[in-house]
């Protein structure tokens, strides 16, 4: 029996366990890369660690989440992670370089590499053959400094495509129509491989557009071949000689199989406010729009921006809409100003914003009240945008575009426009100047530390009895935004107890003063959650802060992935209920009991939550053996210094 693609890159790059779906297994890493919100934290507990130089082929720190200079803190920030990258041989990609997927896709992404990165987003090299998986900062540290990345080894699912993409259909469309069958839930453990003949139709940015957004999705990562196309791609940035042939096995086995015809495809929107609140365009054409914003790590590519610059030109923007446009790299933006596109951008009255995240987290962009706001980024989580009441639609550049027209959402099609027919250059635009070398002299390198930067917080071992209270209470598909607000607020990713004050702001506006009061009075504070709790970014801080506070568990009906990970990393116990109707049992502010854990989970046996009103809950586990040394241990750092010891 053959290969998948999948298990072909793990293989060559598996240090520990088996290839059988459900094992634990460690990979080494070849690449990692960080963003500003989650690097600093990572690089700090890469110094803790006390390794000189980073380990991986490549590591890669960028600016691009919080370039607002709002305040010392990040400009602060960003100085010590130059520094810090430059003494520890990190490359250093500069504010205003662009977008960490974007770039890093652009000019570091190579077939059959696996990269880890410190944002959720990272599968975007998967569009260029590569296992990018997304983790938390502290696992990405790990990895710099040798250690391999630990997963579940993944069950794989094959999408088929056939057919091509019809005129005003966008690779958007095509994640939005998988998030439509497969939703953001159950699909942990799993990774999307994508496969035939319609693969050859799309270039690597758009294949790069449906790995992206698969994080959505809650697998692993997902992946496309590496083909000639991906060769013409690196071929027109200059790294043709990195390019190899990679693709599965004709006889390859799946555990799932879904065909998808690109050509029956149609313009799709996410309605608020989940990535899988998916309607045709058509369905909800007429509501009216007073925002629109191009750009993320989505859909900010040159041939997005030159899709809607072709749009754009010899026409207006709709005087009622505020329309902003974020390009996704230097590199896009350099090309699209010499190009001339740029200057039919500025015609038509939209604004040219940083090559950031920016709206897409909540930092900056924020619409006003009650709007109605387009995006072409790829969550729409209530309240993310910066303003709670705003309804946010995620479409594809071609949508988006017709909606700055028209001033509602609009079936491209309708547009009586000819489609342009956008063909990617043989060879973009290059200039690194902006990502900066480490030294060649690291111990002449002094580390820049602001007043804003603290050192990770200490964890304690896990305790055998956990007694305290239900400290809050909350439902199904809570995500890290929910937990840890983004925004205006991650310019504390570094000042812990200061972040920590956030936690579930938008939620309980009390939840941490209570849960500190709790902590100094040696009361353990636990959190019930419904389904697929932590959704969304991968920032560990959702860990970090609560392990702050004084929680030592949640019980949730399920977790996601990365989130599961970190709260483990941070000594914190992931726990499920065995009887997901056991939910409805466990109340808000009932003091809780869990007791005698350490045998238990030694013994590989269910433990029993006791409340006050004499219920007795179930809860069960997923761990390997290594993963409970850590929480015995009290976390990964303090794991990984008394292995070191």
């Amino acid at each position: 029996m053959g290969k998948n693609l999948v298990y072909k890159i793990l293989e060559t790059h598996l240090v520990e366990g088996k290839l059988e779906p459900g094992a634990e297994i460690a990979i080494r890493i070849d690449q990692t890369l960080t963003q500003d919100a989650t690097g600093t934290m990572a690089y700090l507990q890469f110094e803790a660690m006390g390794v000189a130089q980073v380990k991986t082929e490549l590591s890669v720190s960028y600016v691009d989440h919080n370039t607002l200079q709002d305040g010392f803190e990040n400009a602060d920030d960003h100085r010590y992670l130059q520094t810090v990258a430059a003494k520890h041989g990190i490359r250093y990609s500069k504010a205003g370089n662009g977008i960490c997927h974007q770039v890093h896709l652009e000019r570091f992404g190579r077939p059959g590499r696996t990269l880890l990165g410190s944002d959720s987003h990272t599968p975007t090299g998967g569009g260029a053959g590569m296992i990018a998986i997304g983790a938390g900062g502290l696992d990405v540290a790990v990895a710099m400094g040798g250690g391999p990345f630990y997963l579940a080894c993944p069950r794989v699912i094959k999408v088929n495509l056939t057919g091509r993409l019809s005129p005003w259909v966008a690779a958007k469309d095509v994640i939005l129509a998988l998030l439509e069958k497969l939703t953001t839930k159950g699909n942990v453990g799993c990774v999307v491989e994508y496969a035939g003949p319609g693969v050859a139709t799309l270039s690597v940015p758009e294949r790069a557009t449906i790995t992206n957004m698969g994080a959505e999705l809650g697998v692993t990562t997902s992946v496309f071949p590496s083909d000639e196309v991906t060769k013409a791609f690196l071929r027109a940035q200059k790294r043709e000689d990195q390019w190899v042939p990679l693709t599965a096995d004709p006889d390859a086995p799946y555990d799932r199989t879904i065909d998808l015809d690109l050509s029956s495809l149609v313009p799709r929107v996410a309605k608020p406010h989940s990535p899988d609140h998916i309607a045709t365009v058509k369905e909800v054409a007429g509501t009216r729009v007073d925002q629109v914003m191009v750009g993320s790590c989505t859909n900010s590519s040159y041939r997005d921006l030159m899709l809607v610059a072709s749009v754009l030109k010899g026409r207006r923007v709709n005087p009622d809409v505020s329309f902003g446009i974020a390009p996704g790299s230097r590199q896009v933006l350099e090309m699209i100003a010499k190009n001339g596109a740029l200057a039919d951008i500025i015609a038509s009255g939209a604004r040219i914003l940083e090559s950031t995240c920016g709206f897409c987290i909540g930092s900056g962009q924020a619409p006003k009240t009650g709007a109605v706001s387009v995006r072409t980024s790829n969550r729409n989580f209530e309240g993310r945008s910066g303003t709670k009441s705003a309804q946010v639609y995620l479409a594809s550049p071609e949508t988006a575009v017709a909606a700055a027209l028209t001033a509602s959402i609009t079936d491209p099609r309708d547009l009586g426009i000819a489609y342009p027919e956008i063909t990617l250059p043989a060879e973009f635009w290059i200039d690194d100047s902006m990502i900066l070398l480490p030294s060649d002299k690291p111990e002449s390198i002094t580390v820049f530390r602001g007043p804003n930067i603290g050192d990770p917080p200490k964890s304690d071992a896990l305790a055998d009895t956990i007694k305290g209270v239900v400290a809050i209470k909350v439902g199904d598909k809570i995500t890290t935004d929910h937990i840890m607000p983004a925004g205006s607020r991650l310019k504390y990713r570094s000042n812990i107890p200061k972040y920590a004050e956030f936690v579930f702001e938008g939620v309980d506006a009390q939840f941490s003063k209570n849960a500190l009061e709790n902590k100094k009075a040696g009361v353990h504070n636990v959190i019930i959650a419904g389904a697929s709790y932590g959704q969304g970014s991968s920032r560990e801080h959702a860990a970090i802060c609560p392990m702050f506070l004084g929680v030592k568990a949640v019980v949730a009906k399920s977790f996601e992935r990365i989130h599961a990970a970190n709260l483990i990393n941070f000594g914190i116990l992931p726990l499920t209920f065995v009887n997901e109707s056991d939910y409805e049992a466990v109340k808000a502010e009932e003091k809780v009991e869990i007791r005698d854990i350490q045998a238990a989970l030694k013994a590989g046996k269910d433990l029993l939550l006791t409340t006050t009103s004499g219920k007795t809950v179930s809860l069960k586990y997923s761990l390997s053996e290594r993963q409970k040394d850590i929480l015995f241990a009290g976390g990964m750092l303090n794991y990984t210094r008394s292995r070191s010891a």
